[in-house]
């Protein structure tokens, strides 16, 4: 087991395909960038408030709540109004789960997140489960490992379990509901020469008003977000279709070829014709599923 930060330790088992960490801070936070973990992330918030931009949504989430983010989706999390919090964190990979539990659809049903709305008894049931993790870990009594992996089973359970409740009781931030719109305006509009200047006249405020609360709730400055999301098209175009680069660069956007690799190559490593030859490496030479989630 690894521990990272003596004063909010994170502990790592069954050879870092799973971490947790719990941390408590007060005063005004906030993720300086937008990022994604190769694992899953589960966030249960035991104090305070939080807001998360994910999946072009800016979600709050409140004490007694619990947030589940894919795979490789980009997020960011800042303070709300109510500066401090208390936060429960665990980065996971869902192999680590009994079978029935490993499905992403059966946890997002092709989103980028899923948020649980958890009533008191089932809060006090998933704190005591984490709280039990974090102990194990601490201890390190043998078969500890065995034992967190047990409980975070059973923590997969209850959420499982858990009646779907609506949000139409949660009364949104105005600025909340802005920066969303806007994010959902640039994932339908992206193939077009989107400015900022442009999307600031469409929801009439000015560009620098737009730029500041956009890259405040969301982590990402405006241009930056409207890359992430060709990119992010420009993946499912060359894994899923046969499509030419060329082609795939003027749908998702870019007037020119040579801007598109040089972008693509920045943001993911590879150049566009390597990065279909690693997928389909990757996935024995059978062409990609059509399991991913669409730019909607």
């Amino acid at each position: 087991m690894e521990i990272v930060n003596a004063s909010h330790p994170k502990f790592h088992v069954a050879n870092e395909q799973f971490s947790i960490q719990h941390m408590k801070r007060a005063g005004m936070t906030s993720m300086p960038r937008a990022h994604s973990h190769p694992f899953i992330e589960l966030y249960y918030l035991t104090e305070g408030e939080r807001i998360y931009f994910v999946d072009s949504q800016v979600v709050t989430l409140q004490k007694g709540e619990l947030i589940l983010i894919q795979s490789d989706e980009m997020h960011a999390t800042a303070s709300s109004e109510i500066a401090e919090f208390e936060r429960i964190l665990v980065n996971y990979n869902p192999a680590l789960l009994p079978t029935p539990l490993q499905d992403d659809r059966q946890w997002f049903n092709q989103r980028g997140f899923h948020l649980f709305r958890l009533m008191l008894r089932e809060q006090n049931e998933a704190e005591t489960l984490l709280l039990r993790m974090l102990e194990e870990c601490k201890e390190c009594r043998p078969f500890y490992e065995t034992s967190v992996l047990t409980l975070f089973a059973e923590l997969m359970i209850l959420l499982q379990r858990i009646e779907p409740r609506t949000q139409s009781d949660r009364t949104k931030h105005p600025l909340h509901h802005l920066v969303t719109d806007v994010a959902t305006y640039i994932r339908e509009h992206y193939q077009k020469p989107l400015t900022l200047e442009e999307t600031a006249r469409q929801f009439f405020i000015s560009p620098s008003y737009l730029s500041r609360i956009f890259y405040r709730l969301t982590g990402f400055h405006f241009r930056e977000y409207v890359v992430h999301i060709r990119i992010l098209q420009a993946k499912r175009l060359i894994t899923q279709s046969n499509s030419k680069i060329q082609e795939i660069a003027s749908i998702v956007g870019f007037e020119y070829l040579s801007h598109f690799n040089k972008t693509f190559k920045r943001v993911t490593g590879y150049n566009p014709s390597h990065y279909r030859k690693e997928i389909k490496f990757r996935q024995g030479g059978k062409p990609v599923s059509n399991q991913s989630r669409t730019l909607s």
